[in-house]
């Protein structure tokens, strides 16, 4: 493990931008060690950057993220961030499934709709065909 992590290698590694890592100084999240002009992450830091992206892509704000990071140096210390994390994983879990429920219902009526049109299409007869091979060369083309 090398001592010290420039941004170059750490935006790079993570496929962050510049701004982003300074977005996350500025938060407080990490703490680079300046080298003249040149900023220097510790190892702890790109520990830090791995969290925060991570809970990013599982949804999480930046408030739970830093409740969950800051748990860690707190008493009860990792299992308490543990517990932490766990019950952030629950609800976020709980959240999605929601969401997942919500779209299932709204695919099942975009079903509906569009075999109610269909027939309707079907009952109106021959001019219909002229918008049904309009609608498939539309849908086709996309």
């Amino acid at each position: 493990m090398q001592p010290y992590y420039t941004i170059t290698q750490l935006t790079q590694e993570f496929g962050v931008t510049t701004r982003t890592l300074r977005f996350y100084e500025a938060e407080g999240f990490l703490k680079p060690t300046r080298r003249g002009r040149q900023r220097l992450y510790k190892p702890g830091d790109r520990t830090r950057l791995k969290l925060i992206l991570r809970g990013k892509r599982l949804g999480f704000t930046l408030a739970e993220i830093r409740d969950i990071i800051t748990m860690y140096d707190k008493s009860p210390g990792e299992a308490g961030q543990l517990q932490l994390l766990l019950q952030r994983i629950e609800g976020r879990r709980a959240e999605l499934m929601a969401k997942r429920h919500d779209i299932d219902l709204t695919l099942a009526e975009l079903d509906e709709v569009e075999q109610g049109a269909r027939a309707r299409l079907g009952e109106l007869g021959p001019m219909s065909d002229l918008f049904s091979a309009a609608a498939a060369a539309t849908k086709g083309g996309k």
